[in-house]
């Protein structure tokens, strides 16, 4: 079925910029992006993203944004509220960037069925390389904002991500996917959107075994007409 509207939802990186993509491409029509941020700080939750590159990607999507706020015992709450939102407004569809996490994919399928709104998964079970190369031949720009220490150098902290970066992760043994959390990033430019975001990494912050870039906007964007 085509020409589905459907709501994204945006962690603001590669997975959920790519899903959209596809989800564009099957002829679909994104109607709203949904990010969940965290519930004492302005910043998305795992990205860290601030709400200014969050609604710089939702301007750019074209899309209006729905912020939801929990920590995660009161995620379940506000995942179903989002839902059922997007329902309310005569949307049929959420699309993830789930690749092959199988307890997430369960649980995600669930909660949408409750809220009775479809899980679509246009990434699912495809090979983590083959997706990464897609992404990166599709024109996508991304940079690496959030790096587990624990799993991966702190290095690797801001650089952008492209085939080469996957050769040396992958050379170091860390899944380039960076599924298991080894690292996040933000999408700036792609075919989904109408202009690129003008990125600038801010200061490097140290947190229970992460290192975070405060990323912002460089420059004000030119307002939608």
């Amino acid at each position: 079925m085509t020409g589905v509207k459907f709501v994204a939802s945006w962690s603001g990186g590669k997975d959920s910029a790519l899903a959209v993509h596809r989800a564009v491409k099957a002829g679909n029509i994104p109607a709203m992006s949904w990010t969940m941020f965290d519930k004492e700080q302005n910043q998305s939750k795992s990205h860290a993203l601030p709400l200014e590159i969050i609604q710089a990607q939702a301007k750019q999507l074209g899309v209006p944004l729905m912020i939801r706020k929990a920590d995660w015992a009161g995620y379940e709450t506000q995942f179903l509220d989002a839902m059922r939102v997007c329902k309310a407004h005569g949307i049929p569809q959420a699309v993830f960037g789930d690749i092959d996490l199988e307890d997430h994919l369960s649980w995600v399928q669930s909660m949408c069925a409750k809220a009775g709104i479809d899980a679509v998964h246009p990434l699912w079970e495809e090979p983590r390389r083959k997706l990464l190369e897609e992404f990166i031949r599709e024109g996508f720009e991304a940079y690496i904002v959030v790096v587990n220490t624990k799993l991966m150098p702190a290095e690797f902290l801001g650089r952008r991500f492209t085939i080469e970066l996957m050769d040396e992760l992958e050379a170091l043994g860390i899944d380039s996917c960076g599924e298991s959390g080894e690292f996040h990033t933000v999408v700036v430019d792609g075919p989904i959107f109408k202009e690129r975001i003008p990125l600038k990494m801010g200061e490097t912050v140290e947190k229970d075994g992460y290192v975070f870039s405060m990323c912002k906007l460089d420059e004000k964007l030119p307002q939608a007409e």
